[in-house]
């Protein structure tokens, strides 16, 4: 009789270890913290058509720019330096971390527009995402990266060079500034971070 009390107290025992395992708790279902973008009630559409909430992306780390598809250019020396990110981020960490390219100009970046920029740049992987929502969300979300953006003719902007790292709970963790700088701590950043949520 004792050895299968024993045989259950072990059984129980170990069923407890495995499902303390699964509610450690984990970026996910943590309560979000009054400086996360998650706040941000705000609706968004990416490359794909499909409508999501900032929230959608919580338990990634996020490295966010602000650009324009038509731009000749800060933003293509922008997207080279996302792209020197990600190509330099450590094999273990890439899917832990999201790249996302948010539009300026929601009027001339459709999701058709941005798919086909996408393609174009090689960052149609599962880690790009890009982003365009209303005039009123852009700005908000703007104010919130600290970038600030003009129309300065009917398909220009001028606007700031900031990269922003968001760790998985959308509290921003760094941001780089300036074009073609390097980006070192940037990456480390971003892998320190992404190293928690493994």
């Amino acid at each position: 009789m004792k050895k299968i009390v024993l045989g259950l107290l072990v059984i129980l025992l170990s069923l407890q270890s495995c499902n303390s395992k699964k509610h450690t708790p984990n970026t996910v279902n943590k309560p979000i913290s009054d400086l996360s973008i998650y706040n941000l009630p705000s609706k968004w559409t990416n490359q794909n058509g499909e409508n999501i909430e900032m929230k959608e992306l919580k338990g990634k780390v996020l490295v966010m720019v602000m650009i324009y598809t038509s731009c000749k250019s800060a933003c293509p020396r922008l997207v080279a330096d996302m792209r020197n990110i990600e190509e330099h981020l450590p094999e273990n960490i890439k899917n832990n971390v999201k790249l996302v390219l948010v539009s300026i100009n929601p009027v001339v970046d459709t999701p058709k527009r941005l798919k086909s920029f996408a393609i174009e740049n090689k960052m149609d992987s599962e880690q790009w995402v890009f982003l365009r929502s209303t005039e009123e969300n852009t700005r908000e979300f703007a104010a919130v990266l600290a970038v600030n953006y003009k129309k300065i003719a009917p398909l220009e902007f001028s606007h700031s060079n900031i990269i922003s790292v968001f760790n998985s709970e959308g509290e921003l963790a760094y941001q780089q500034e300036g074009l073609g700088i390097s980006s070192d701590e940037t990456i480390k950043k971003i892998t320190e971070e992404a190293q928690k949520l493994n």
